[in-house]
């Protein structure tokens, strides 16, 4: 068997972080256009939440799922597989024409979508070396604040320009483009295949460790935390504060700017200080701006600018904690762990989303009654992410000081300087 062919380091971040972007915003941009469809469609806003829910629940079970299969593959494989799948629910999306094909058509999206983000997570953490992997992942999650500058505001455009569908076939059609991307350029990830000795971790081994538990803990807290808000943002801003929806995309564009540069500091402050202090500063920040955003409004304030504190705060938690839970697995069982890593994280968005669906009310007029009830649970529940931030480290480190040699050598990794530089 041939050696797998070397391969830069910024051009694997660069082409995981295009397979995230179009996976980000074949989710993300679904809650933007929430009211938009809703209208058309006849649906409920408070239903938008539930709307969200069935592409994470099913991303959930499709992360147990894959849990049992997806370390027997070349990773590179799994993931062009992964990427067409959702590329065909995501233009199901398009052609939905009530509440219940909308809610068919994006579970679909979330049994594919939630593999190729775990899948992608675990090709960055075995080709980049763990001292320069906060760096990376703060590059690929990049992505994220990519899809919010460009990708949302356009998505919102198109909308307008067309009507609600469009978006959808949009990025199925750029899905298809990154797929072939992936599949020409990436080079094949064996590592975890091709080891000739080390244990094999069954599921329940896994799940009595406690380094696991944690991380699973944390990435749970994290996500319900978040989602119990985020599906709720644009119905909020458009029917509460009256902001008019042609001037929507700004909202999402400063925000995604923001967060785009956020993110890269932040991945190098994880590198630097550790996940425990940027995840507590992000946050104490988060807990701020959900104050300063949906409880007491200051007047004057651009909404703009508190929005951009909203995406900066939340992408600062976010590559905390996913550049912690990258440490937590050996290369052997890091797609399975990354499986359940992916289920318990869209679990937690999917707990968020669907439980502030029943704490909202629909005005006749679109309003959304009960936002202080959902707020309140989010704080509480970002409460306690510092806590996790420092048992989950703790945990890392201690096993660090007392790691053995690793089972398998990481990918081939051209070296020409590291990862995106900020």
């Amino acid at each position: 068997m041939s050696s797998p062919r070397a391969v830069s380091e910024r051009a694997v971040v660069f082409l995981i972080g295009a397979v995230q972007f179009v996976n980000i915003l074949d989710f993300v941009m679904v809650m933007p256009l929430g009211p938009d469809f809703a209208a058309a469609l006849g649906i409920p806003t408070n239903q938008i939440g539930n709307i969200g829910a069935a592409y994470t629940a099913a991303a959930s079970v499709a992360g147990v799922a894959g849990s049992y299969f997806l370390d027997r593959f070349d990773r590179r494989k799994a993931l062009a597989v992964a990427m067409l799948g959702l590329v065909v629910a995501t233009a199901a999306g398009g052609f939905a024409t009530g509440l219940t094909s909308l809610l068919v058509a994006r579970a679909m999206a979330g049994l594919f979508g939630g593999p190729a983000t775990s899948l992608s997570m675990s090709i960055i953490a075995d080709v980049i070396p763990a001292e320069r992997r906060g760096r990376a992942m703060g590059g690929v999650m990049g992505a994220f604040s990519v899809a919010s500058v460009l990708g949302v505001p356009l998505a919102l455009k198109v909308a307008v320009w067309a009507d609600w569908r469009m978006p959808f076939f949009v990025v199925a059609g750029l899905g298809l483009l990154v797929v072939a991307g992936a599949i020409f350029f990436l080079p094949p990830v064996r590592g975890h295949l091709e080891r000739e000795r080390g244990p094999t971790v069954s599921v329940r081994e896994l799940f009595t460790r406690t380094d696991v538990l944690l991380s699973y803990s944390l990435t749970m807290l994290l996500n319900v935390a978040g989602f119990v808000i985020i599906p709720h943002i644009s119905g909020y801003v458009q029917h509460n504060l009256g902001y008019p929806r042609e001037e929507l995309e700004f909202i999402y564009f400063a925000g995604g700017l923001v967060s785009f540069v956020t993110l890269r500091v932040a991945g190098k402050a994880v590198d630097a200080l550790g996940s425990f202090r940027v995840g507590a500063v992000g946050a104490v920040l988060f807990i701020g701006t959900l104050y300063i955003t949906f409880i007491h409004l200051p007047a004057g304030v651009p909404l703009v600018a508190i929005f951009a504190c909203f995406f900066l705060s939340n992408g600062v938690r976010n590559v905390a904690a996913s550049t912690l839970t990258s440490r937590v697995p050996e290369q052997a069982i890091r797609a399975r762990f990354m499986s359940f890593q992916s289920a318990v994280q869209h679990l937690g968005a999917a707990a968020g989303a669907s439980l502030s669906s029943r704490l909202l009310t629909t005005l006749p007029d679109g309003q959304l009654v009960g936002l202080n009830r959902v707020v309140l649970v989010s704080m509480a529940v970002t409460l306690t992410l510092p806590v996790m931030f420092f048992l989950v480290e703790r945990q890392v480190l201690a096993r660090s000081r007392g790691a053995a040699t690793p089972l398998v050598a990481p990918v081939p990794v051209a070296s020409d300087g590291g990862a995106p530089h900020g």
